[in-house]
Protein backbone atom coordinates (compact mmCIF):
# COMPACT_ATOMS: atom_id res chain seq x y z
CA UNK A 1 0.00 0.00 0.00
CA UNK A 2 1.44 3.35 -0.97
CA UNK A 3 2.09 5.97 1.67
CA UNK A 4 2.55 8.85 -0.73
CA UNK A 5 0.21 11.70 -1.46
CA UNK A 6 1.42 11.89 -5.04
CA UNK A 7 1.68 15.19 -6.85
CA UNK A 8 2.65 13.81 -10.23
CA UNK A 9 -0.06 13.90 -12.90
CA UNK A 10 0.58 10.31 -13.84
CA UNK A 11 -0.93 6.97 -12.84
CA UNK A 12 0.62 5.13 -9.93
CA UNK A 13 1.37 2.20 -12.26
CA UNK A 14 2.26 3.01 -15.85
CA UNK A 15 0.54 1.68 -18.93
CA UNK A 16 3.70 -0.20 -19.91
CA UNK A 17 3.80 -2.02 -16.57
CA UNK A 18 0.14 -2.99 -16.82
CA UNK A 19 0.74 -4.18 -20.38
CA UNK A 20 3.60 -6.32 -19.12
CA UNK A 21 1.84 -7.80 -16.08
CA UNK A 22 -1.84 -7.81 -17.01
CA UNK A 23 -2.44 -7.15 -20.74
CA UNK A 24 -6.03 -8.40 -20.43
CA UNK A 25 -6.80 -5.37 -18.21
CA UNK A 26 -5.57 -2.67 -20.61
CA UNK A 27 -9.05 -1.63 -21.74
CA UNK A 28 -10.30 -1.39 -18.16
CA UNK A 29 -7.14 0.44 -17.11
CA UNK A 30 -7.62 3.08 -19.85
CA UNK A 31 -11.28 3.59 -19.00
CA UNK A 32 -10.47 3.90 -15.30
CA UNK A 33 -7.83 6.50 -16.17
CA UNK A 34 -10.35 8.55 -18.13
CA UNK A 35 -12.66 8.57 -15.12
CA UNK A 36 -9.81 9.50 -12.76
CA UNK A 37 -9.01 12.50 -14.96
CA UNK A 38 -12.68 13.45 -15.32
CA UNK A 39 -13.03 13.63 -11.53
CA UNK A 40 -9.86 15.70 -11.05
CA UNK A 41 -7.98 12.90 -9.30
CA UNK A 42 -4.82 12.86 -11.41
CA UNK A 43 -1.81 12.46 -9.14
CA UNK A 44 -3.90 11.50 -6.12
CA UNK A 45 -2.53 8.47 -4.30
CA UNK A 46 -4.90 6.28 -2.32
CA UNK A 47 -5.14 2.68 -1.19
CA UNK A 48 -8.03 0.72 -2.69
CA UNK A 49 -9.90 -2.08 -0.90
CA UNK A 50 -12.60 -4.42 -2.18
CA UNK A 51 -15.23 -6.01 0.08
CA UNK A 52 -17.38 -8.77 -1.42
CA UNK A 53 -20.67 -10.17 -0.14
CA UNK A 54 -20.87 -13.97 0.21
CA UNK A 55 -24.38 -14.23 1.62
CA UNK A 56 -26.44 -17.07 0.17
CA UNK A 57 -28.30 -14.89 -2.32
CA UNK A 58 -25.01 -13.90 -3.96
CA UNK A 59 -24.29 -17.37 -5.40
CA UNK A 60 -25.36 -16.58 -8.97
CA UNK A 61 -23.08 -13.54 -9.17
CA UNK A 62 -20.07 -15.70 -8.44
CA UNK A 63 -21.19 -18.39 -10.86
CA UNK A 64 -21.75 -16.04 -13.82
CA UNK A 65 -18.42 -14.19 -13.46
CA UNK A 66 -19.87 -10.91 -12.19
CA UNK A 67 -17.71 -10.90 -9.06
CA UNK A 68 -14.53 -11.68 -10.96
CA UNK A 69 -15.32 -8.86 -13.38
CA UNK A 70 -15.90 -6.40 -10.54
CA UNK A 71 -12.58 -7.38 -9.00
CA UNK A 72 -10.82 -6.76 -12.31
CA UNK A 73 -12.48 -3.35 -12.59
CA UNK A 74 -11.33 -2.40 -9.09
CA UNK A 75 -7.80 -3.70 -9.71
CA UNK A 76 -7.63 -1.60 -12.89
CA UNK A 77 -8.79 1.50 -11.02
CA UNK A 78 -6.32 0.82 -8.21
CA UNK A 79 -3.44 0.89 -10.70
CA UNK A 80 -4.08 4.63 -11.14
CA UNK A 81 -4.17 5.37 -7.40
CA UNK A 82 -1.83 2.92 -5.65
CA UNK A 83 1.64 1.85 -6.76
CA UNK A 84 1.79 -1.61 -5.15
CA UNK A 85 -0.31 -3.37 -7.79
CA UNK A 86 -2.52 -5.17 -5.27
CA UNK A 87 -6.01 -4.76 -3.83
CA UNK A 88 -6.79 -6.24 -0.40
CA UNK A 89 -10.04 -8.23 -0.76
CA UNK A 90 -12.36 -9.17 2.12
CA UNK A 91 -15.13 -11.77 1.69
CA UNK A 92 -17.96 -11.59 4.21
CA UNK A 93 -21.31 -13.09 5.09
CA UNK A 94 -22.34 -13.76 8.70
CA UNK A 95 -18.71 -13.08 9.65
CA UNK A 96 -15.51 -12.47 7.69
CA UNK A 97 -15.23 -15.55 5.47
CA UNK A 98 -11.70 -14.87 4.25
CA UNK A 99 -9.32 -12.27 2.86
CA UNK A 100 -6.57 -12.08 0.27
CA UNK A 101 -4.55 -9.70 -1.88
CA UNK A 102 -5.55 -9.51 -5.54
CA UNK A 103 -2.45 -8.72 -7.60
CA UNK A 104 -1.91 -7.55 -11.16
CA UNK A 105 -1.02 -10.64 -13.12
CA UNK A 106 -2.34 -12.99 -10.46
CA UNK A 107 -5.96 -11.96 -10.81
CA UNK A 108 -7.26 -14.31 -13.49
CA UNK A 109 -10.04 -16.52 -12.15
CA UNK A 110 -8.92 -15.86 -8.60
CA UNK A 111 -12.16 -14.54 -7.10
CA UNK A 112 -14.35 -17.54 -7.87
CA UNK A 113 -11.56 -19.95 -6.90
CA UNK A 114 -11.25 -18.31 -3.50
CA UNK A 115 -15.02 -18.08 -3.09
CA UNK A 116 -15.40 -21.82 -3.68
CA UNK A 117 -12.72 -22.56 -1.08
CA UNK A 118 -14.49 -20.59 1.65
CA UNK A 119 -17.40 -22.94 2.20
CA UNK A 120 -20.80 -22.01 3.62
CA UNK A 121 -22.47 -18.81 2.45
CA UNK A 122 -24.22 -17.22 5.43
CA UNK A 123 -26.20 -14.11 6.31
CA UNK A 124 -25.17 -10.48 5.82
CA UNK A 125 -23.18 -8.58 8.46
CA UNK A 126 -21.36 -5.49 7.23
CA UNK A 127 -19.64 -4.55 10.47
CA UNK A 128 -17.27 -7.51 10.68
CA UNK A 129 -16.00 -6.77 7.17
CA UNK A 130 -15.66 -3.09 8.04
CA UNK A 131 -13.69 -4.05 11.13
CA UNK A 132 -11.37 -6.21 9.00
CA UNK A 133 -10.68 -3.32 6.61
CA UNK A 134 -10.06 -0.90 9.46
CA UNK A 135 -7.64 -3.29 11.17
CA UNK A 136 -5.77 -3.92 7.91
CA UNK A 137 -5.48 -0.19 7.25
CA UNK A 138 -4.25 0.61 10.77
CA UNK A 139 -1.86 -2.35 10.86
CA UNK A 140 -0.30 -1.15 7.62
CA UNK A 141 0.70 2.11 9.27
CA UNK A 142 -0.35 4.19 6.29
CA UNK A 143 -1.60 7.76 6.45
CA UNK A 144 -2.78 7.84 2.85
CA UNK A 145 -6.49 8.05 2.04
CA UNK A 146 -8.26 4.84 1.10
CA UNK A 147 -11.19 4.06 -1.17
CA UNK A 148 -13.15 1.04 0.09
CA UNK A 149 -15.43 -0.47 -2.54
CA UNK A 150 -18.06 -2.40 -0.57
CA UNK A 151 -20.35 -4.66 -2.61
CA UNK A 152 -23.57 -6.21 -1.26
CA UNK A 153 -26.99 -7.37 -2.43
CA UNK A 154 -28.95 -6.25 0.63
CA UNK A 155 -29.01 -4.64 4.02
CA UNK A 156 -27.18 -6.17 7.00
CA UNK A 157 -28.65 -8.32 9.73
CA UNK A 158 -27.25 -5.87 12.28
CA UNK A 159 -28.03 -2.41 10.96
CA UNK A 160 -27.15 -0.65 14.22
CA UNK A 161 -23.65 -2.16 14.26
CA UNK A 162 -23.00 -1.17 10.63
CA UNK A 163 -24.14 2.39 11.27
CA UNK A 164 -22.00 2.63 14.40
CA UNK A 165 -18.90 1.38 12.59
CA UNK A 166 -19.38 3.83 9.73
CA UNK A 167 -19.72 6.79 12.09
CA UNK A 168 -16.66 5.80 14.12
CA UNK A 169 -14.65 5.22 10.94
CA UNK A 170 -15.37 8.79 9.80
CA UNK A 171 -12.33 9.84 11.85
CA UNK A 172 -10.08 7.67 9.66
CA UNK A 173 -8.91 8.38 6.08
CA UNK A 174 -11.35 5.78 4.69
CA UNK A 175 -14.12 6.44 2.19
CA UNK A 176 -16.75 3.69 1.88
CA UNK A 177 -18.29 3.38 -1.58
CA UNK A 178 -21.19 0.92 -1.37
CA UNK A 179 -22.48 -0.88 -4.48
CA UNK A 180 -25.84 -2.65 -4.45
CA UNK A 181 -26.45 -5.68 -6.67
CA UNK A 182 -29.93 -7.04 -7.38
CA UNK A 183 -33.57 -5.99 -7.46
CA UNK A 184 -33.91 -2.18 -7.45
CA UNK A 185 -37.18 -2.55 -5.53
CA UNK A 186 -35.43 -4.35 -2.67
CA UNK A 187 -36.34 -2.36 0.44
CA UNK A 188 -33.06 -3.45 2.02
CA UNK A 189 -31.26 -0.85 -0.08
CA UNK A 190 -33.02 1.86 1.89
CA UNK A 191 -30.46 1.23 4.62
CA UNK A 192 -27.58 1.92 2.22
CA UNK A 193 -29.25 5.17 1.20
CA UNK A 194 -29.45 5.97 4.91
CA UNK A 195 -25.72 5.36 5.37
CA UNK A 196 -25.05 7.63 2.41
CA UNK A 197 -27.05 10.47 3.98
CA UNK A 198 -26.28 10.25 7.71
CA UNK A 199 -26.12 13.73 9.18
CA UNK A 200 -22.85 15.69 9.30
CA UNK A 201 -21.58 16.68 11.84
CA UNK A 202 -24.32 15.36 14.15
CA UNK A 203 -23.57 11.69 13.39
CA UNK A 204 -20.12 11.78 11.75
CA UNK A 205 -17.39 14.34 11.30
CA UNK A 206 -17.48 14.14 7.48
CA UNK A 207 -19.61 12.38 4.86
CA UNK A 208 -17.50 9.23 4.48
CA UNK A 209 -19.82 7.05 2.37
CA UNK A 210 -21.47 6.85 -1.02
CA UNK A 211 -23.97 4.43 -2.55
CA UNK A 212 -25.10 3.47 -6.01
CA UNK A 213 -27.29 0.66 -7.24
CA UNK A 214 -25.88 -1.47 -10.06
CA UNK A 215 -29.12 -3.32 -10.84
CA UNK A 216 -29.94 -6.97 -11.42
CA UNK A 217 -27.17 -7.48 -14.00
CA UNK A 218 -24.17 -5.46 -12.78
CA UNK A 219 -21.83 -7.14 -15.27
CA UNK A 220 -23.80 -5.49 -18.09
CA UNK A 221 -23.08 -1.96 -16.84
CA UNK A 222 -20.63 -0.06 -19.02
CA UNK A 223 -17.23 0.02 -17.37
CA UNK A 224 -16.99 3.77 -17.81
CA UNK A 225 -20.26 4.29 -15.95
CA UNK A 226 -19.14 2.08 -13.07
CA UNK A 227 -15.84 3.95 -12.69
CA UNK A 228 -17.66 7.29 -12.72
CA UNK A 229 -20.05 6.08 -10.02
CA UNK A 230 -17.18 4.75 -7.90
CA UNK A 231 -15.43 8.12 -7.99
CA UNK A 232 -18.49 10.40 -7.91
CA UNK A 233 -18.28 11.35 -4.22
CA UNK A 234 -14.63 10.55 -3.54
CA UNK A 235 -13.22 14.00 -4.49
CA UNK A 236 -15.72 15.80 -2.19
CA UNK A 237 -14.80 13.48 0.67
CA UNK A 238 -11.08 14.10 0.06
CA UNK A 239 -11.63 17.86 0.28
CA UNK A 240 -13.73 17.57 3.45
CA UNK A 241 -11.29 15.12 5.04
CA UNK A 242 -8.37 17.46 4.37
CA UNK A 243 -10.28 20.38 5.88
CA UNK A 244 -11.00 18.27 8.96
CA UNK A 245 -7.31 17.17 9.11
CA UNK A 246 -8.31 13.52 8.63
CA UNK A 247 -6.23 13.41 5.45
CA UNK A 248 -2.96 15.32 5.43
Amino acid sequence: MTEKNGTEHSPAISLSKVLERAPDLISLYKQAGASVRRHGLEGVRAAVYLVLDRSGSMRRYYQDGTMQHLAEQILSLSAHLDDDGTVPVVFFSTDVDGSTDLALGGHRGRINKLHLSLGHMGRTNYHWAMDEVIDHYLDNGSNSPALVVFQTDGGPTSKLAAERYLCKAAHLPLFWQFIGFGDPDNNEFEFLHKLDTLAVPARRIVDNAGFFHAGRTPKAIEDQHLFDQLLHEFPDWLAAARTAHIVQ
